[in-house]
């Protein structure tokens, strides 16, 4: 059975690239990114889901005016199963981030190019992969009526390049009774050349914006005023110590503790002989499953009250986005373990679990008690100029979903 269900996925280059190619004309980005919104591409998904057999599609759209359409899309489609009591999800995201500076393309972001094994174009790794790779493994199920261990669906899922609030995070608010007790996920949206990784835990994220207020006068009347450049440095300085504070260790991520990295600095004062009054930075935190958020922002502001005392300046913390750690799954739960054999069934490699300190939509998940599985072997080349996959490990992904959903339990 194995041989002729690798052998029928193996034919499926030409499906491969006119899914590859019809998404890739379809800039789906959102909103946030000054895009129109997804619903072109759910259509152009929707509408190959059904000429390909596939069961009736059921839509679950979030409500955004800011498209012209009205709604940001997420559906799903599900192949009965054997055990029709739990279903093994399989999502992907349908959303893209914009192609940037077009003159660091040797292509067209949105005209798929295809150079023997590589395509190239936005969105064909990042996460156009693994829509490709569930759409070919399932309908080999059907095509060869190989009913899958349980339920197989099919997740598709807006915004997850700005912050999910219209995709897995709208699902899961208002449509969480679509998982059961016993529902499973493989999010296909990490991993590395090899497929050596499975990704079962995630980093939380908090990203801070400090405001630092002094008072504005001449460079050469220092004394005249409060620099707030000094009052900012000497408070990064100080935030930089919460490394050490929360230096508690989890072998599963690399590096394996929580992280706190000062990365955007706005400007602030045009010219050189001016001392600022007012500065702005900010903080990247990714904070290991066992630490809360409100626990580092109590730390930060006992730091920040030390930079006011010290040196005169007022600073001020927003927060601008916060997700908190969801609970890591178990790796020796049978559908790990039966991921894990799917890969080395068709790559000759057994994955190792790990921790990331990215967020992906399995963290929304987890938080609703679905154990999740993060998996692809796929070139790390997401938002960058040229992205490209390997049609060779699209169809190699697409063999091991499949060899998965009928060995699910």
């Amino acid at each position: 059975m194995k041989e002729k269900l690798f052998g029928y996925i193996d034919a499926q280059q030409d499906l491969l690239l006119d899914l590859q190619r019809g998404m890739t004309a379809l800039p789906a980005i959102g909103p946030d990114n000054n895009g129109s919104g997804e619903a072109a591409k759910a259509e152009f998904i929707k509408e190959r889901l059904a000429a390909l057999g596939f069961p009736p599609v059921h839509s679950l759209n979030s409500p955004d005016p800011r498209v012209p359409a009205g709604f940001r899309p997420n559906f799903y489609t599900v192949l009965p199963g054997k055990d029709c009591s739990k279903t093994l999800w399989i999502a992907a995201h349908i959303d893209v981030v914009p192609p940037g500076d077009r003159a660091l393309w040797r292509t067209d972001p949105f005209n798929l190019h295809v150079e023997g094994d590589f395509i190239y174009g936005r969105g064909v790794e990042d996460n156009q992969q693994a829509i490709t790779s569930a759409i070919i493994a399932a309908k080999a199920l059907l095509d060869l009526n190989l009913a899958p261990a349980c339920n197989l669906g099919l997740l598709f899922l807006s915004d997850e390049e700005t912050n999910n609030q219209h995709g897995a995070i709208y699902v899961a608010e208002n449509c969480s009774n679509l998982f059961g007790p016993n529902d499973m996920m493989l999010v296909p949206d990490a991993g590395d050349q090899a497929g050596s990784l499975l990704e079962v835990a995630e980093k939380g994220v908090l990203w801070l914006k400090f405001t630092v207020n002094g008072r504005q006068c001449h460079a050469s009347t220092p004394n005249q005023g409060v620099n707030s450049l000094l009052g900012a440095a000497d408070l990064i300085l100080r935030l930089n110590r919460l490394n050490d504070i929360f230096n508690l260790s989890d072998p599963l991520f690399d590096p394996p503790t929580s992280t706190f990295t000062p990365t955007q600095k706005e400007a602030n004062v045009p010219n050189v002989n001016t001392m600022p009054g007012r500065d702005v930075f900010y903080l990247d935190c990714r904070i290991l499953p066992d630490l809360s958020g409100d626990v580092v922002l109590t730390k930060v502001r006992e730091l920040m009250r030390e930079t006011e005392a010290a040196l005169g300046v007022e600073c001020l913390c927003e927060v601008i986005e916060r997700r908190e750690p969801a609970p890591a799954s178990d790796p020796n739960l049978p559908f790990m373990r039966a991921l894990v054999q799917s890969v080395y069934d068709v790559y000759g490699l057994s994955p190792i679990p790990v921790g990331i300190g990215g967020n992906t939509v399995a963290a929304v998940f987890r938080k609703l008690g679905v154990p999740c599985a993060i998996w692809a072997r796929i070139i790390s080349n997401a938002h960058m100029p040229d992205e490209c996959s390997r049609i060779s490990w699209t169809l190699g992904d697409a063999k091991v979903f499949a060899g998965l959903a009928l060995t699910c339990q």
